[in-house]
């Protein structure tokens, strides 16, 4: 068993080489760990992280606020506080805050994180015009 105080969690920080696009503020809450990291990230609206997959998967528990989530091909899903989202093992996407919302999410990785490029704004507003439906 591994116990993390509060005192003892990385905290607030950018990352090197920043995966975002706009204004996201990451939480290390477990650094890697038996290749699981644990990261609890506040998006301010608009922003988003950029294309990436997961080498075996990652969670996301959506603590406040509306976000939305998108699967390389697949519909937008919109996001409330409550949700959890399961994405599979190598399945490429991203996923941020609601551009007129704030989002909370906690999310859990699972082996090695696979960044690609950024959403680009033309993607993520149709994206968020097809959300908003």
């Amino acid at each position: 068993m591994i116990h993390i105080p509060p005192r003892q969690q990385l905290g607030t920080a950018g990352k090197p080489g920043s995966q975002f696009t706009g204004d996201a503020f990451p939480y290390v809450t477990m650094p890697a760990t038996d290749g699981v990291v644990i990261n609890t990230v506040d998006f301010t609206p608009g922003a988003r992280t950029h294309w990436h997959s997961h080498e075996k998967g990652q969670i996301l528990q959506v603590v406040a606020g509306r976000g939305l989530v998108q699967s390389e091909g697949g519909p937008v899903v919109v996001l409330r506080a409550g949700d959890t989202v399961w994405v599979p093992p190598g399945e490429r996407h991203w996923h941020g805050a609601a551009p007129d919302s704030f989002m909370v999410h906690t999310a859990i990785s699972l082996g090695e994180t696979i960044w690609e490029v950024p959403v680009t704004d033309e993607e993520y507003g149709a994206v968020a015009e097809e959300g908003a439906r």
